[in-house]
């Protein structure tokens, strides 16, 4: 048992070391590495998107209002398909947005095994303001905290809440419950602005270059871009409507907490997340459809 315990610890230990929490702290050392790592990836975003690429964006102004002026310790949530790896930061480098602003930029949820594979890629995504996650670590792993404490400081996060890359053009797919998770466990419920993208795909596709992504973004593709209203959520009623909900004694427990303000157990939570989950589902797949139309005319 010593020895399990002593693994664990060695494990966490070494997790800690090459996420680099300390790294994405907003103060360390005077907040200048973070300024020059937004500045530097804010230009190459500026550059893909505004100038190598054409992107046309509909509705940029409901996005730009609220990275700019919601109200203060007001969460900003924004919930996107995922169609390539430089989705974020190229979605961001159209004409009229802040891309440079490190205190306005976001944090985005990313891919532990992808963009923390050692200590340098670690410090680097850390100072571009990402939250690594484990692939298969459940929505309550603890990097999840992380992104929970972004939006008790009124921050803006960013997710892919489908939980990995399409490149064809499909509808939405269903959601990870993990985004709808972080709505309900935030004091105050975040602003949900949904995102839909298309043309990503074309500047970095999965296979074109002898079956594998090329060296750099690709120029002279089209990006399309539309922005939606905030998507509302009554949480009182929601947890109130989960809390009568019978428990399902068949499926597969996985030991979640008891989540706070309501007490909910394990079925009602899964009840909870995947109504809120459905709800991003159908207005992401409306966008969809819409920008498809806007496309076409």
């Amino acid at each position: 048992m010593e020895a399990s315990a002593d693994a664990g610890a060695a494990a966490a230990a070494a997790a800690a070391a090459r996420t680099l929490r300390w790294a994405g702290r907003a103060g360390h050392l005077g907040g200048f590495p973070r300024t020059a790592v937004f500045a530097a990836v804010g230009a190459f975003a500026k550059a893909y998107a505004s100038l190598l690429n054409t992107t046309t964006v509909h509705n940029a102004d409901a996005l730009l209002r609220l990275v700019s002026a919601r109200p203060c310790g007001t969460p900003l949530l924004t919930v996107s398909n995922h169609m390539s790896t430089v989705d974020d930061p190229l979605m961001w480098g159209f004409k009229g947005f802040p891309t440079s602003d490190a205190k306005l930029g976001r944090w985005v949820l990313t891919a532990e095994d992808i963009c923390f594979k050692n200590v340098v890629m670690s410090y680097v995504f850390r100072l571009g303001k990402c939250v690594p996650i484990t692939r298969g670590g459940g929505i309550y792993q603890e990097h999840m905290n992380e992104a929970l404490d972004v939006l008790i400081d009124g921050g803006w996060l960013h997710s892919f809440p489908e939980g990995k890359i399409a490149q064809d053009d499909q509808p939405i797919r269903r959601l990870k419950w993990g985004t709808a998770s972080l709505i309900v466990r935030a004091p105050i419920t975040p602003i949900v602005l949904p995102i839909v993208h298309s043309g990503f795909e074309k500047v970095m596709p999965e296979n074109s270059f002898f079956g594998r992504r090329p060296p750099v973004p690709l120029c002279g593709k089209k990006i399309d871009i539309i922005v939606g209203e905030p998507i509302e959520f009554d949480m009182a009623s929601l947890k109130q409507e989960a809390s009568i909900v019978p428990n399902d004694s068949f499926s597969e427990r996985k030991g979640w907490p008891t989540i706070t303000l309501g007490g909910l157990d394990e079925a009602k939570q899964r009840w909870l997340y995947q109504k809120m989950s459905d709800k991003i589902q159908s207005v992401m797949e409306r966008l969809r459809k819409k920008l498809l139309n806007l496309k076409q005319h």
